[in-house]
C-alpha cells in the first residue's frame, strides 16, 4: 500500500485549522511495471508513478510520502530481482515512511534492510525496524503505524521458528493515543479487513486508517466515528488522493476524494531511465544463466513440436493462427523490453520452464509465439501416432484453454464470446479431435 501525503496551512480556514493532502494506494505485490498486455492493464508502474509525485511537489513542496509496504512477491524466479529493484526505484522517490507486510519480508529482514528505506513495523520484536515514524512537516505531524498481522504469519507453520512480532494490541493502543496527546495526526495501516481490526485495535484515537485493499478498486472513503476510512487498490495502478480539514483537535472535519489513473499518457520519469535500463539488463543476464541450466539438462526428444508439425493435417486452423495475433506474441514482448521476463515469456511461448518447452529464442526458435501446443498440449505422440492419440489437452472446454493466460491481470477484458471466434477451428481441422 503505498501513500504520498502532503499538509499546508491556508489562511483561508479557521485559526487553527489546517488541511492535510493524501495521495494512497494499495499493495505493489511485485510489480515493478505493468503488464501492458492490454490497455486496462497498462497502468500504474515505478516510472510513472516517480513522474507522478515530481509534479505533486512541484506543486507542494511540503509533501510527505510514505507506503504501507506490500511492495514484494515471491512466487517465480524474476520476483527477487524485481524486488530489488522496486525497493531501489522507492529509493529514489525519496519516502517518508514504509510500513511492512509479510510479502515484504519473503526474502529475510536482510534483503529489506540493505536498501536504508524508512521501514516500520510497531508490533516487531526484534531491532531491525523502529514501531513508529513520526514525521513533522509544515506545522503538523504524523505519526506513522503499522500492524503486522500474527494471525497470518509465516512463521506460524514453520516448526521452531521464533516468533518475530507480537500481538498486544495494548501496546498498539498505548502508542496510538500518545502520538495523539502529543499534537500528532495518526495513521494506521494494515492488511487486515475493517470488523478484525475493530475486535482488537482502539479506534477511538485513529485518525485516518487504511485497512486491507481491494484488488484494483478504490472504496469511496468513510468517515465512522473520529476515524477516515480508506481502502485502496493494489497493483499501483491507481492513487487515491484524498483532500482533509483537520481542526483544531487535530481530527478530521471534512474530506473529498478522488482516483487519479496512471495511464501511458503519464510520462515515464526521466531520472529513472538509467535504473530501468540496468534492471532490464540484470534481467536478461540472470535469464540467461537459467537457459544455460536449462539448456544442459535438456536429454531426449521434446514432447513440443511446433506449429508447422500441425500444418500438414490441419492447414485451415494454421492458416487461421497465423493471421492471429497469438503469431506474433513473441514479438510484442521484444517490442516492450520483456522478452527476457520469465513472467511474460511463460505466456508468450510453448512450455517454458516445461520439459522440452521453450529455452531461449535461439535453441528453441520454433517454439516462440502461442502457438497450437499453448492451448492444446505437447502434440509430439499425436503426430507420431498420425492423429491416433489426442493431444494432451484433448476435451478441454474453451473456457479453460483461454484462461491458461487470459487471467484478470493481464487480460481484465478476457471475455469467451467475443474473443473465441477469432480463434475458432474448422470442425474438419479442429487439432483436438
Amino acid at each position: 500500500m503505498l501513500i504520498a501525503l502532503y499538509l499546508v496551512q491556508t489562511g483561508c480556514l479557521g485559526s487553527r485549522e489546517k488541511e492535510l493532502t493524501i495521495i494512497y494506494s494499495g499493495n505493489l505485490n511485485g510489480e515493478l511495471e505493468p503488464c501492458g498486455c492490454a490497455e486496462e492493464s497498462n497502468q500504474g508502474g515505478i516510472k510513472r508513478r516517480a513522474s507522478m509525485v515530481k509534479q505533486l511537489r512541484a506543486e507542494k513542496p511540503d509533501l510527505f510520502l510514505i507506503s504501507s509496504g506490500g511492495l514484494l512477491m515471491s512466487g517465480t524466479p524474476q520476483d527477487r530481482l524485481t524486488g530489488k529493484y522496486i525497493l531501489k526505484g522507492l529509493a529514489a522517490m525519496d519516502y517518508d515512511a514504509l510500513g511492512i507486510q509479510w510479502s515484504d519480508l519473503a526474502f529475510g529482514s536482510d534483503f529489506i534492510e540493505g536498501f536504508k528505506l524508512p521501514w516500520v513495523a510497531s508490533n516487531w520484536l526484534g531491532d531491525e525496524f523502529p514501531a513508529l515514524r513520526m514525521v513533522e512537516r509544515a506545522g503538523l505531524k504524523l505519526a506513522f503505524f503499522t500492524w503486522l498481522d500474527p494471525q497470518t504469519s509465516p512463521e506460524r507453520h514453520m516448526a521452531g521458528a521464533e516468533k518475530s512480532v507480537h500481538d498486544d494490541t495494548q501496546a498498539i493502543n498505548h502508542a496510538i493515543a500518545k502520538a495523539r496527546g502529543d499534537g500528532a495526526v495518526t495513521v494506521l495501516l494494515t492488511t487486515l479487513p475493517l470488523e478484525e481490526v475493530r475486535e482488537s485495535i482502539s479506534m477511538e484515537e485513529v485518525d485516518i486508517l487504511l485497512v486491507q485493499a481491494l484488488n484494483e478498486k478504490y472504496s469511496k472513503p468513510q468517515h465512522i466515528g473520529n476515524t477516515l476510512l480508506l481502502q485502496p487498490g493494489m497493483r499501483g495502478m491507481r492513487l487515491g488522493r484524498v483532500d482533509l480539514v483537520v481542526d483544531r483537535n487535530n481530527r478530521i472535519a471534512d474530506f473529498s476524494f478522488e482516483v487519479i489513473r496512471l495511464p501511458a499518457s503519464v510520462p515515464d520519469d526521466p531520472e529513472l531511465e538509467e535504473w530501468y535500463l540496468e534492471y532490464l539488463g540484470q534481467g536478461k543476464e540472470d535469464f540467461m544463466k537459467r537457459s544455460r541450466i536449462r539448456k544442459a539438462l535438456i536429454s531426449g526428444s521434446s514432447p513440443y513440436m511446433g506449429g508447422e508439425a500441425c500444418k500438414g493435417c490441419h492447414a485451415g486452423a494454421y492458416e487461421m493462427w497465423a493471421k492471429s495475433k497469438h503469431a506474433g506474441a513473441y514479438k510484442l514482448l521484444k517490442l516492450v523490453n520483456k522478452d527476457y521476463d520469465p513472467d511474460c515469456i511463460a505466456c508468450h511461448t510453448v512450455g517454458f520452464e516445461r520439459p522440452g518447452g521453450f529455452v531461449d529464442p535461439v535453441a528453441t526458435a520454433h517454439l516462440q509465439n502461442v502457438q497450437c501446443e499453448s492451448c492444446h498440449g505437447p502434440c509430439r505422440p499425436h503426430a507420431v501416432s498420425k492423429g491416433a492419440k489426442p493431444v494432451a489437452n484433448a476435451g478441454w472446454p474453451p473456457e479453460k484453454i483461454c484462461k491458461q493466460c487470459h487471467v484478470g491481470s493481464h487480460s481484465p477484458s478476457f471475455d469467451l464470446e467475443r474473443y473465441w471466434p477469432e480463434i475458432e477451428h474448422k470442425k474438419n481441422s479442429d487439432i483436438s479431435r
